[in-house]
């Protein structure tokens, strides 16, 4: 099964986007580091710097992920996405520890800043574009449910908060507190860690085959048993691959139905679930059982 060329179009755009934020943002948080030697605004310039590599990352990811199934990848390259997304965690968490240490060097011994007027033009700038990609990509992980994207959408929505920061901790500085700038990029660096750790753990859960949400689970069981025939289903096992989902289960069948009619309900059975989880390859086996009926009719 191939990803839908919806999905794969829109995952090239939410990369390609994600690449061109990070690097306008590098830019000009690089100019206002420069001219008012902020700590927090190293901390914002690490961050963007870090993000355009991992967005880098993530492009080529998703480009080899969406490749069609091969012979020697059945299942297809899905999971270089969830291979993208531990990539991305390492970026961010060695990022937050840089930071972490520059802050506490600059705690210790407070530097006057510069200009902080381009810095807090340049925060402004950042918020923005950073909230209309954040918008984006969201759009872009309701439709695919993509590991990679929702990786950058983590680290992302951790970079709002970030250069909200930075803006109050410029706009304090500025009046005298400098150790806000300081303590200000320190908390950043927390809050970029721990956006490390939940992308390693969503990427860990995807490579290690963990199963759909028990929302999605039990929704797939109801829809199987929606189709004429089917007496019950068990054994029902799910994993994800990049924006693809795997579905596998058993459907109890009447025994008396012929070998093409019990075909036939399978089927129907893949069709009523992909209907609703188009991103999804389902595999049906039949179980036959005998009904009440069956059994009566057999002992007469």
């Amino acid at each position: 099964m191939n990803v839908p060329e919806q999905h794969a179009r829109l995952l090239r755009l939410a990369t390609g986007a994600a690449l061109a934020t990070a690097i306008t943002l590098a830019l000009v948080k690089a100019l206002a580091w420069w001219l008012s030697g902020s700590v927090s605004l190293l901390a914002g310039l690490t961050d963007s710097l870090l993000d355009g590599a991992a967005s880098l990352l993530n492009l080529f990811a998703v480009h080899y992920a969406l490749r069609p199934a091969d012979e020697d990848h059945r299942f297809g390259h899905g999971k270089a996405e969830a291979l993208a997304g531990l990539g991305q965690a390492v970026f961010i968490a060695v990022s937050a520890v840089l930071v972490a240490i520059h802050g506490v060097r600059r705690l210790l011994d407070p530097q006057p800043l510069g200009e902080t007027g381009v810095g807090v033009a340049v925060m402004l700038l950042s918020i923005l574009l950073t909230a209309a990609l954040l918008l984006f990509q969201r759009h872009v992980i309701r439709v695919t449910g993509s590991t990679a994207i929702r990786a950058d959408a983590l680290h992302y929505r951790s970079d709002l908060l970030l250069n909200a920061s930075i803006l109050v901790a410029l706009l304090l500085a500025g009046s005298g507190l400098l150790w806000l700038d300081a303590l200000f990029g320190i908390g950043i660096a927390g809050i970029i860690f721990w956006s490390a750790m939940s992308i390693g753990r969503e990427a860990a859960a995807v490579l290690m085959d963990e199963e759909l949400s028990p929302q999605h689970t039990e929704r797939m069981h109801a829809l199987a048993c929606t189709v004429p025939d089917v007496l019950g289903a068990h054994d029902l096992r799910t994993r994800r691959s990049g924006t693809l989902w795997f579905v596998q289960m058993h459907v109890e069948l009447p025994a008396e139905l012929s070998l093409e009619q019990a075909h036939a309900r399978c089927v129907a059975v893949a069709a009523a679930i992909r209907a609703e989880y188009p991103q999804s390859d389902v595999l049906v086996h039949a179980d036959p059982r005998r009904t009440t009926a069956d059994v009566a009719r057999q002992s007469t």
